[in-house]
This record gives structure tokens, sequence and C-alpha cells, in this order.
């Protein structure tokens, strides 16, 4: 349903895994912390109702 609505699959590549370690201590989630890193890698928005998350800032935003 995903796909044919336009939406593509992400996978997690060495560049993301190399970025997560680059990431400042503020979320200890492992999934989170690759999914802001896949985000900011592949220029893309990540849109989060969790305020840890929102907190990277730069292509995140925290929905209601």
């Amino acid at each position: 349903m995903l796909l044919r609505n336009g939406f593509r699959e992400l996978s997690v590549n060495g560049e993301h895994a190399i970025a997560v370690s680059m990431l400042p201590a503020l979320h200890k989630d492992p999934f989170d912390r690759i999914l802001i890193t896949q985000a900011r890698t592949e220029g893309m928005l990540l849109i989060t109702s969790d305020s840890l998350v929102a907190a990277y800032g730069d292509g995140i935003w925290l929905a209601d």
C-alpha cells in the first residue's frame, strides 16, 4: 500500500551507521537515532511526536 502511494523503502547503509556516531547523546533509542541520521543524510523531513527526537533540530518536525 505505501509503495503504491509513492512512498519508498530506505535501507540502512554504512553512511547512516557512521552518522549515528556523530549525533549528540540527546536520545538513547538506537532505532530513533538511525531514523534521525537517515533523514539528515538523505535530505528528508522526519516527522515525530517525540520531543527528544525533535531536539535534534534540522529536518525534524514535531507533530502534535
